[in-house]
């Protein structure tokens, strides 16, 4: 028996909770692939406005972007540059364990640029083209609950009174996401990792204000630079057309628990590095999925996590594009039975790549962290040899191993994602046509 589809000019509405990296590069992947994915935007801000601070674009997610056509207009309209080298210093005077060339090599072997922005640039791009491809932003939007309408499909209950049908919600509400609690069904508030951050924004001319030549010299150069110390670890590259610098600190948490933010003093922070590189002194109840911080939230240490989100969201834009072009169940139970199934895939196809992410940002903050002594003298030497092997060669610290960073940066999420829905859509016609229906 044929199931029973619906035409392809079918609207499929998508609600998405949350404006951020991955919510809106969902919305572009509905929107750019199919004209009849209808999606409203949840943002619970009274504006989207361009916070944060710098964060890199790796290889996996610049080809997501270049998929999309967004790649280049990142780089000019969020002023995104490509790296020339990534740096790992020692803590105590800034000497270089090993210097990975990354603009040509990256391109070569991953196929992708590996770019730095601002966060707030990056997300306004992402942002300006959601609105432009005809995506509903609604601002000051607080998502309360999500439930089952009588015609079977979902509905999003807002803060103030308002509520919305949808087909599919998605939750891309972030780190304290309140979707991923309305989908447990229990408060599940994230595990503190430990780690405490100190991030600022320099302009370049204060930079060089401060006299100082290898202040100077570092602010010249397209590098990323990582000190790595007993504990703790800093990160500094530059943003905007090097018209601005980002720093990261990364520290013990001394906050008392469930504190996410509190304010301090530049002579604590400065006592944390005291002894350092002087030059620092100065993730159903029906259709409902979670992306990005939302579901896999990651330790920042190999700067996945708003990649992962980009991959999340671009998966969840194809499958469900790809879907309503097939044709979607006309019963609006078998709809959702179908549309759920989906969502199953998506976690299928994600569930693994984030996990492994997960787990390699643990091991790096490991070895980044290394107290001085054996381990951390092996580590010194196995940095020092990989630019001897061409960069193609074994490591115990996955940030040097070839097959490691060949496997994060070089995967093609889209071609996989495809191929698999493909596999998917026939085992479940062939599923419809024993069973009556999906």
């Amino acid at each position: 028996m044929e199931p029973n589809v619906s035409t392809p000019s079918q609207i499929m509405h998508v609600a998405i909770v949350g404006a951020g990296i991955g919510g809106l590069t969902c919305t572009i992947a509905c929107r750019r692939r199919n004209e009849n994915l209808k999606v409203t935007v949840f943002e619970r801000s009274a504006e989207v406005l361009p916070l944060g601070a710098g964060i890199h674009i790796p290889p996996n997610a610049g080809r997501v972007l270049a998929h999309l056509g967004l790649l280049e207009k990142v780089m000019k309209e969020g002023a995104g540059y490509q790296l020339d080298h990534f740096n790992l210093r020692r803590y105590e005077n800034g000497h270089i364990l090993a210097a990975k060339p990354v603009r040509e090599r990256v391109t070569r072997e991953y196929g992708a640029e590996w770019i730095a922005t601002h966060r707030g640039d990056y997300q306004g791009v992402l942002l300006s083209e959601a609105k432009q491809l005809g995506a509903e932003i609604v601002t000051g939007a607080e998502v309360i609950d999500v439930e089952q309408s009588q015609s079977s499909r979902q509905v999003v209950a807002l803060k103030d009174g308002r509520r919305f049908e949808a087909d599919v919600v998605i939750g891309a509400d972030g780190l304290w996401s309140s979707l991923r609690e309305i989908v447990l069904g229990h408060p599940f508030s994230p595990t503190e990792t430990g780690d405490l951050a100190y991030r600022g924004i320099f302009p370049r001319d204060k930079l060089l204000s401060l006299g100082n030549e290898n202040i100077n010299r570092i602010v010249e150069k397209l590098d990323i630079d990582v000190w790595l110390g007993p504990g703790k670890h800093a990160v500094f590259y530059p943003l905007r057309n090097k018209t601005e610098y980002n720093l990261i600190l990364i520290v013990a948490d001394d906050l008392a628990k469930g504190v996410k933010m509190a304010p301090s003093s530049l002579e604590e922070m400065v006592a944390y590095f005291n002894g350092w590189d002087p030059i620092l002194d100065k993730w159903t109840k029906g259709p409902i999925a979670l992306l990005g911080d939302a579901t896999h939230p990651t330790l920042p240490y190999q700067g996945q996590g708003a990649a992962m989100a980009v991959e999340d969201g671009a998966v969840l834009g194809l499958l469900l594009a790809q879907s309503l072009e097939k044709g979607l169940p006309a019963d609006p139970v078998e709809k959702r039975d179908y549309l759920a199934a989906l969502l199953r895939l998506y976690q299928d196809l994600r569930k693994r790549r984030t996990e492994t992410n997960v787990a390699g940002a643990v091991d790096t903050q490991h070895y980044y962290h290394l107290p001085d002594g054996e381990e951390q003298r092996q580590r010194d030497a196995e940095l020092a040899v990989l630019a001897g092997d061409g960069w193609l060669g074994k490591c115990s610290f996955n940030w040097g191993d070839a097959e490691y960073q060949r496997s994060l940066l070089g995967f093609d999420v889209i071609a996989d994602s495809k191929e698999k829905f493909e596999e998917w859509w026939v085992a479940s016609q062939k599923a419809g046509a024993n069973h009556g229906g999906f």
